[in-house]
């Protein structure tokens, strides 16, 4: 358990990645402002949760990370109700897989507003009250996509290197004001969005499931493992102590040697 408080709001905390994440830091003893596609009684029970479990202040948010005002009042929700954003993770995403010539246009904007534009929009928001405080942790969840690409994902891979150039330059804006600011590049992560593809895999090739598993995985990482969403949690913790008070700028490879090759 912290002795010196601080709140946490992490974007699509619902499920995944993001909910590993919030849970590594409730149990680390930050409050914690849960935000996700969760109708708001479901996700007022997880925020209970967290409070039962991890002994935490938390909340919870549905806003439409689309729409920049939602954005801010997401940021704004979580000062009235827990009195801070003292580390900012932004972690919502979505996919959709197309060639370049024949992707939607809407799909396009949205993956550009959830994955890019409201990361910038949340730390415009969080990064002035950070400063007025003199402390301050920002991670964006970026991808290997952030820095590597892969056919049939332009507006996946666009928004991720911008979410690792946008990391670069507000760390370089807040290296004075005790701000810091870094971006995990995970590989295959194991949630439930991947088990569809897995089970693909078995189906096509005859495969048991595990054997399908380390077939996807390794179309792409040396190491046929995929990630856990505690282990990313535990990485955000590291970068919000003190001995990562000068690690800011990073983008952070989890990807089983993806990104080596």
């Amino acid at each position: 358990m912290r002795t010196d408080k601080k709140v946490a709001l992490v974007t699509g905390s619902s499920s995944g990645i993001g909910l590993g994440i919030a849970r590594q830091l409730g149990a680390a003893g930050f409050d914690v402002m849960l935000h996700g596609l969760l109708d708001l009684e479901e996700g007022q029970a997880l925020a209970n949760e967290f409070t039962d479990q991890y002994q935490v202040r938390s909340a919870f948010s549905n806003a439409d990370l689309r729409d920049p005002n939602e954005v801010g009042a997401l940021v704004r929700q979580c000062i009235d109700q827990l009195g801070a954003v003292d580390v900012l993770v932004n972690n919502a995403g979505i996919q959709f897989t197309e060639r370049l010539e024949n992707f939607p246009e809407q799909k396009w904007h949205d993956i550009i507003a959830i994955n890019l534009s409201s990361a910038f929009f949340a730390m415009q928001a969080a990064i002035p009250l950070m400063r007025e405080k003199g402390w301050g942790r920002i991670i964006n969840i970026a991808s290997v996509h952030g820095l590597v690409a892969s056919a049939q994902k332009s507006a996946y891979c666009a928004a991720k290197h911008g979410v690792v150039g946008l990391t670069k330059v507000a760390a370089m804006e807040n290296a004075d004001a005790g701000i810091t600011v870094n971006a995990i590049c995970p590989g295959w992560v194991e949630t439930d969005l991947v088990k569809p593809q897995i089970q693909a895999i078995a189906d096509q090739q005859s495969l048991g499931y595990e054997q399908a598993r380390a077939e996807l995985v390794g179309q792409k990482q040396a190491l046929r493992e995929m990630t856990q969403p505690a282990m990313l949690g535990a990485l955000a913790v590291f970068l919000c102590s003190d001995d990562a008070a000068t690690m800011t700028g990073t983008a952070l490879p989890v990807d089983g040697a993806w990104t080596a090759q």
